[in-house]
């Protein structure tokens, strides 16, 4: 199993989606979007997984951008780039709009498309070793609007404009500071701090945490756009389902509710 380059296991309620190319600080090549949008759809459609959490093998990095040893033969000119971006479009987007919530559990380098990667997730957490950055500008590339648009809802358009213009990298204490990641653990912690948050949604309902996605993604969107009906027919669900029985029940007999996610 970890020959592969990209793998799930699960824990519990827990889905772990693992990015597994340490001797190249997990950098995603082609090869690497293969299985990835198989293994989330694997999570989607099973009731027993509340949520996924994303993250890189070896301790060095999340993911450290793309495989730069790979664009001339996968991303030398612009047709090869259209190729590129149209399959890990595909993976990007699958994470992004997958209904259940996502961590990204940051450790190490998170650089380029790692950034891209945890900007489609919906929680990010670190280690103190952690560092960020967005290199286009070093590179020539094009980073395009969406890449930009998800990184500067995250920590503001003006952030989101230092990141690309200079392409520093910014140490775990800044990416706290300006809202990049939601918490910053020392190493031997970092599974822990993951763990209490994957463990207080995986013991919530499911069609309210469902909801709460739902609504997230249609507020990035233009609000002549946004579908109402569809979040409308959601929080009818929540009220009309078992779930909201035994949260009442639990709640007068001040136990802890067991959800169903029906």
């Amino acid at each position: 199993m970890h020959e592969q380059k990209i793998y799930g296991r699960r824990e519990g309620a827990v889905g772990h989606l693992v990015f597994n190319n340490p001797a190249k600080l997990n950098a995603v090549s082609l090869d690497m979007w293969d299985g990835f949008v198989g293994i989330l759809k694997d999570y989607e459609n099973d009731p027993e997984i509340r949520c996924v959490v994303v993250s890189g093998a070896g301790g060095k990095a999340f993911v450290s951008g793309a495989d730069i040893s790979k664009f001339e033969s996968e991303r030398a000119n612009a047709e090869a780039q259209e190729r590129y971006d149209a399959i890990s479009k595909q993976g990007y987007e699958a994470l992004y709009e997958f209904p259940k919530p996502t961590i990204a559990k940051i450790a190490g380098y998170c650089i380029g498309g790692g950034m891209n990667l945890a900007a489609c997730c919906d929680l990010r957490y670190c280690n103190e070793g952690a560092r960020f950055g967005v290199p286009a500008a070093r590179l020539g590339l094009g980073y395009g609007f969406l890449r930009i648009e998800r990184l500067s809802r995250i920590v503001g358009l003006p952030r989101a404009m230092e990141f690309l213009f200079t392409a520093k990298q910014y140490s775990s204490a800044e990416a706290h500071g300006m809202g990049l990641v939601h918490g910053v653990a020392a190493d031997a912690d970092l599974d822990a701090m993951v763990g209490a948050i994957t463990g207080a949604i995986a013991q919530n309902a499911p069609l309210t945490i469902a909801l709460a996605k739902a609504a997230a993604r249609e507020i990035a969107k233009p609000e002549a756009t946004q579908d109402h009906g569809k979040l409308d027919a959601m929080v009818k669900a929540c009220f009309d389902s078992q779930d909201y029985q035994e949260g009442r029940r639990a709640f007068m007999e001040k136990r802890k509710p067991a959800f169903k996610g029906r």
